[in-house]
């Protein structure tokens, strides 16, 4: 079927998750976002562009990639390895000959078929319990005809499924992929849209809108509200109480989660060539500043509340 030839760009599947939907769950992460949060969870899904990667720690520096860079692609300089993903590089060659595995691709094309192989190495899980698979980047809707084309294939097959978005995308492309989805993970990072730009690079006016959308329709059961508690940006009370706001001003019932932060996130950001946004990385929230969280949302009207411990 040419359907199943469609691809997609991926850049990890995550097996035995449990922090992406009910039960136990297949995650996969396709790759570019239109967003440029400077917290950014996986800064290696945000490029649509697929380049190369160096992984320090498996490098036993034997020089066999500078041997092979033909295009000055691989350096050394006071003696590490640093890569130049611009250079016009013989990318495959350099990676197959990298004993170790320390230069890598940080995606690779996939079919419907090849992730759904994927997939099916899971079903034992997802028949035994409530798991399924949930498609997360990035952000899918960036490739939203190959994240159609797939939840379409894990529905066919009797899977669950679940998408994590920011739902910065048309509307008409969040009604053609709406009947093949069960839970709908969808991030307000910050209430006004001017603090939004500064920290997203977008305005929030279409993810908003396209919220109202959602909590307006038969589908708002489907539907889970994240914010993700990040320090001095997000996990504000003045953030807080104006999302609970909005959302109690469409549907009050609406489930809304407080996910904490995440410290893991920092050590990602070498491999891409970015700067974290914290020079000191922040430690998780406690449960008690979690609880404060909660009650902030609270005193903005919401009563459904979700509060994630990590």
């Amino acid at each position: 079927m040419e359907i199943f030839k469609m691809t997609g760009k991926v850049f990890d599947i995550r097996r035995f998750s449990t922090h992406d939907g009910d039960g136990i769950r297949t995650t996969v992460f396709l790759k570019g976002c239109p967003l440029k949060c400077v917290w950014c969870q996986n800064p290696e899904g945000i490029s649509i562009r697929k380049r190369p990667i160096y992984f320090e720690n498996r490098c036993i520096h034997c020089k066999t990639c500078i041997a092979k860079s033909k295009e000055h692609g691989v350096t050394l300089e006071e003696d590490q390895i640093h890569l130049h993903p611009d250079k016009n590089e013989d990318w495959n060659t350099i990676i197959e000959w990298c004993p170790t595995g320390a230069i890598a691709m940080d995606s690779r094309e996939m079919t419907v078929e090849m992730v759904m192989e994927e997939i099916r190495k899971d079903n034992p899980f997802y028949r035994h319990g409530n798991g399924g698979v949930t498609i997360s980047g990035g952000e899918p809707l960036l490739q939203w005809k190959f994240t159609k084309e797939l939840l379409k294939a894990c529905k066919k097959e009797g899977i669950h499924t679940a998408i994590e978005t920011s739902l910065y995308a048309e509307q008409e492309v969040i009604k053609e992929i709406l009947p093949y989805l069960d839970r709908i993970f969808a991030d307000l990072k910050l209430a006004t849209e001017k603090d939004h730009m500064h920290y997203t690079g977008v305005s929030n006016h279409k993810i908003k809108e396209n919220i109202r959308y959602l909590l307006e329709t038969s589908n708002r059961n489907k539907v889970i509200i994240r914010t993700p508690m990040i320090p001095g940006m997000t996990a504000t009370r003045e953030n807080i109480k104006g999302i609970a706001k909005y959302l109690n001003g469409i549907y009050q019932s609406v489930s809304y989660e407080i996910l904490n932060y995440n410290p893991l996130a920092e050590a990602k950001y070498h491999l891409v060539d970015k700067e974290y946004c914290f020079e000191e990385n922040p430690k998780l929230y406690t449960k008690e500043q979690m609880q404060e969280f909660k009650n902030w949302a609270i005193e903005g009207g919401l009563e459904n509340i979700i509060n994630e411990q990590i």
